[in-house]
């Protein structure tokens, strides 16, 4: 017996010592080089390893292409030392491009930015930025934009300054099975089409799933199914910087609707977010909340700051309509909500001791009257309804008031 107890003592006394450092390795030359070699349809294999770059790697106008590492721990990407470029992997102008097995971090902006392809498979990949969530890291860990054909799946995104994963301006897209935590926004879908959002779990950011539509962009976006995701525990501090969209999510918040349509939320577990499961909101509501505010630390990427401005895209609309939430399972442990936000304060005053689960601006769409903000949860959900553009006069916590076919 007694040696068992000192093989036990040994064995935990190993799990303790620190991991060896890590030993770097240079290929950035012969790996640029082969990005820019490679023949439509050829597959890179990246090798096993560390390896430190000091400018941007850059895969431009190439068809048919597989970028396989040995594993997303095993193959490491790092730009810590960057000197030149903004972005870590750049990828550009091609279509059927896919980017597995490998981990890229600690980029100057975006980790891994690909735009203007059509067909790109995202699997795999770990993008993080190794100290943790910090103003100064880069907007985005993956960072498809204007892009069709998109597929994320089995990643990992950590630390972003604004969202984890985040897709814009793109049409057809699939993002299932990742993890994202430590990033103000985990997952955010912007002006995109035909998008669906499910088995992922989303936790210890500030907002855990986002659907925005923004004013002044290429498109806007609609059509956006999201489903069976574990969005829990997004009660991180709001680290974006000033004067960027996400900054006025208030910390705990689940998931978050702006100013989209054509959306079915359904069939997804939201725990202990301490501030709200699902807020509904216009673009009235946060250029009000943040009237004055201007971006001041500069930032490398394709950020989207507040446009106080935003009527004079007259193609935009920033109400949401034609939202459907429904069999939707809530919990919440959590008694008050973050009290730093202006919104955290109203719930705490107008829902003692019970956050809500969904809170929907009620500001009025003076061109579409019935938007069919739908909310069909279990009679335990607290709905609630601002009446924003009023000071919350009309506030009511009537879930029936939302409740329609």
């Amino acid at each position: 017996m007694r040696c068992f107890v000192v093989a036990v003592l040994l064995l935990i006394g190993g799990c303790s010592q620190k991991p060896e450092p890590r030993v770097w390795r240079n290929i950035e030359e012969s790996l640029q080089t082969q990005l820019i070699t490679l023949q439509d349809g050829d597959t890179l294999h990246l090798p096993e390893g560390n390896f430190m770059f000091t400018r941007s790697l850059v895969l431009d106008g190439k068809n048919r292409v597989v970028i396989r590492g040995k594993g997303m721990d095993k193959t490491i990407l790092s730009f810590k030392n960057q000197t030149e470029g903004a972005e870590g992997f750049r990828v550009s102008n091609g279509h059927t491009i896919v980017l597995q097995d490998f981990a890229v971090e600690d980029a100057k902006g975006d980790n891994v930015k690909v735009s203007e392809v059509n067909g790109i498979v995202f699997r795999r990949i770990r993008s993080v930025w190794s100290e943790g969530p910090k103003t100064e890291n880069g907007a985005y860990a993956l960072y498809p934009v204007l892009c069709r054909q998109v597929l994320i799946e089995e990643c990992i995104a950590a630390g972003s300054s604004d969202a984890g994963i985040y897709v814009g301006q793109s049409d057809s897209v699939i993002i299932r099975n990742n993890k994202a935590y430590w990033n103000v926004a985990g997952i955010e879908s912007e002006n995109s089409r035909w998008v669906e959002i499910y088995g992922n779990e989303a936790y210890e950011n500030t907002g855990g799933i986002l659907i925005f539509d923004l004013p002044g962009l290429t498109q806007y976006g609609h059509s956006t199914n999201v489903y069976k995701n574990y969005v829990h525990d997004n009660n991180h501090k709001n680290f974006a910087a000033k004067g960027n969209v996400v900054a006025s999510i208030p910390p705990g918040t689940g998931f978050m609707i702006l100013a989209t349509h054509a959306l079915e939320l359904s069939n997804n577990k939201i725990a202990d977010n301490k501030t709200i499961g699902i807020g509904i909101i216009s673009y009235e509501l946060v250029a009000a909340l943040n009237a004055g505010e201007v971006e001041q630390t500069p930032n490398v990427g394709g950020v989207q700051t507040l446009d106080n401005n935003f009527q004079s895209d007259t193609l935009y609309n920033p109400f949401p309509y034609d939202i459907n939430i429904h069999a939707n399972e809530y919990s919440n442990s959590h008694w008050f909500p973050a009290l730093g936000h202006d919104i955290g304060k109203l719930f705490a005053l107008k829902s003692f001791l019970h956050p809500p689960d969904v809170v929907y601006d009620g500001i009025a769409d003076p061109q579409r009257p019935d938007r069919q903000i739908c909310v069909n949860e279990n009679e335990d959900t607290l709905v609630m309804v601002l009446d924003a553009a009023n000071d919350f006069e009309g506030l009511t916590k009537n879930a029936n008031v939302l409740q329609c076919k």
